[in-house]
């Protein structure tokens, strides 16, 4: 389609939304796929990390080496994502998130035959990327083809299928793991890439594009300031915090702070729309999301160290120790987002929020205390509730006011700083934990190599699992913050009365398929 063509269609300059020539909620399901892929992929691999370092890295205690198949994947999402988001308002949001979910599922394959701990964190950096080609497509598409007064609904659905996810991944991977090994996490990405590429080549359609101008040096400087902040965050821990590493890191923040100047005084499109940001609720949206970005994947490390190596406990069976937590959260997700269509979304932040900081305050105590296993299932079950009310409502609220020329660059924003809470909270629980194991176990020396080999020493499991409690401080402490931040939020002005019907409200554009 043409751009006269695509702003006479959507009015991407007014941001007007008009009916739809199909209903929006196929194009949807067939993106979720993919976004659901990555998300499994994410938690995944923290069941099978103990099992990746006893087949690839055996020979050191070191835990920082493992962690890098995680860190490696969320550093190439975190950078491109200001950039992909853009990259699918021109280039059209089914075009981008295609190429990307090819590149993924490829990627998946080099994987699972990777023989070596470095091959496969190369392997991992390329899907890392597919998925930051693939995630900014889906937030753009809820919205540019629902309006703000349906959007809960749909991103009730997005929250389900993170909530869901939560489950599927750890459970799939302590299954393939336990009876066809750790390459069955990534082999397993294949049928499922061909699946959701072929539903989104039927049913996504190709939606109006917006002539951006890219901004090449915003770009570099992006890419550069994140990638010198992120590596000197995650490599600190493992070169003792050398000088070099902290120039690397007071660098990026340099970068960064050029690279928002440059933003605040490009007269062409900048590719941050700082104008973005004076939206009180998308601004603090971000910073939460950061905070939940951080707490979900720093908490995985620990508990699934601590159930296998200090319990005992299989892949698969600390997996299912998560079953309360996604089905809640799976279940109530779509019922929060359509009551976030007419109530304040703090009205289910806040208590969201509070239930997974308790959640992981319990945790902390059941660790410490050496509880029984099955008391690890009330946490879950509060942390699956708490779920239902933070992911879905964050999104809704960061993309509520959010006009269709800018869905992409928003998307791609609230997606970065996501990911970048992720990759933050990747390398500062590998930190911790280091720095909390040193603590409880001094003198430990050559016991700790027994860190993947799937079993401890008796002498040392009590002070492993101290400090795998202690590790979980951390992540309960980011999670406050967030919920601090979400006391902030406004009001929406756009919401849709309690019983108005919802054919009542218009809709965004949608075009046909190809």
């Amino acid at each position: 389609m043409t751009d006269s063509r695509a702003a006479s269609a959507a009015s991407p300059s007014t941001g007007s939304f008009r009916t739809p020539a199909r209903s929006p909620w196929p194009a949807l399901w067939a993106l979720v796929i993919g976004f659901f892929m990555i998300l499994v992929d994410t938690t995944i691999v923290s069941v099978a990390n103990p099992a990746i370092k006893a087949a690839l890295d055996p020979d050191t205690g070191n835990l920082d080496n493992v962690v890098w198949v995680t860190s490696a994947y969320l550093l190439t999402y975190a950078v491109p994502l200001l950039i992909t988001g853009r990259l699918g308002d021109r280039f059209g949001p089914k075009n981008i998130y295609l190429i990307g979910l090819a590149l993924f599922t490829l990627a998946s394959l080099a994987c699972g035959l990777s023989t070596s701990l470095e091959m496969l964190i190369v392997a991992r950096a390329v899907q890392g990327f597919g998925a930051a080609l693939v995630t900014p497509q889906t937030m753009a598409v809820i919205t540019r083809t629902f309006p703000p007064q349906r959007r809960g609904a749909a991103m009730g659905l997005w929250g389900a299928t993170a909530g869901v996810a939560v489950l599927v991944g750890p459970l799939a991977g302590g299954l393939l793991v336990d009876g066809l090994g750790w390459e069955w996490i990534f082999f397993i990405n294949i049928p499922v890439g061909i699946i959701g590429f072929i539903a989104a080549l039927v049913l996504v359609p190709q939606l109006p594009r917006t002539s951006h101008q890219f901004d090449i040096l915003g770009v570099v400087l992006s890419a550069l300031g994140l990638f010198l902040i992120v590596f000197g965050l995650q490599e600190g821990e493992h070169y003792s915090w050398a000088a070099w590493i902290w120039v690397m890191v007071v660098a990026g923040i340099a970068v960064m702070a050029v690279f928002i100047w440059t933003q605040a005084r490009s007269k062409d499109e900048p590719l941050v729309p700082l104008a973005l940001f004076r939206d009180r609720n998308f601004s603090v949206a971000n910073l939460a999301i950061a905070t939940v970005g951080f707490t979900v994947t720093s908490m995985a490390l620990p508990q699934m160290f601590y159930l296998q190596l200090a319990r005992g406990l299989t892949p698969t069976q600390s997996a299912l120790l998560l079953i309360p937590l996604a089905i809640l959260s799976g279940a109530l997700a779509p019922f929060a987002g359509k009551l976030l269509d007419r109530t304040d979304p703090r009205f289910l932040l806040i208590p969201g929020l509070l239930l997974v900081g308790g959640s992981l305050g319990l945790y902390i105590a059941l660790i410490l205390n050496d509880a029984p296993i099955w008391a690890f299932l009330i946490p879950s079950a509060l942390m699956g509730v708490g779920n239902a009310g933070m992911w879905g409502p964050l999104a809704t609220t960061a993309t509520r006011n959010l006009p269709p020329r800018q869905a992409g660059a928003g998307a791609g924003i609230y997606n970065t700083t996501r990911t970048v809470g992720s990759v933050i909270g990747s390398a500062s629980i590998a930190a911790f934990m280091q720095a909390r194991l040193e603590a409880n176990l001094p003198g430990a020396g050559d016991a700790t190599e027994s860190f993947g080999s799937g079993s401890l020493p008796p002498q040392i499991v009590e002070g492993f699992s101290t400090a795998m409690g202690q590790a979980l401080v951390l992540p309960a402490v980011v999670i406050a913050v967030g919920l601090l931040a979400v006391l902030f939020m406004r009001r929406p002005s756009m919401i849709r009365p309690h019983g108005a019907p919802r054919e009542a409200v218009p809709a965004a554009p949608v075009t046909a398929g190809e």
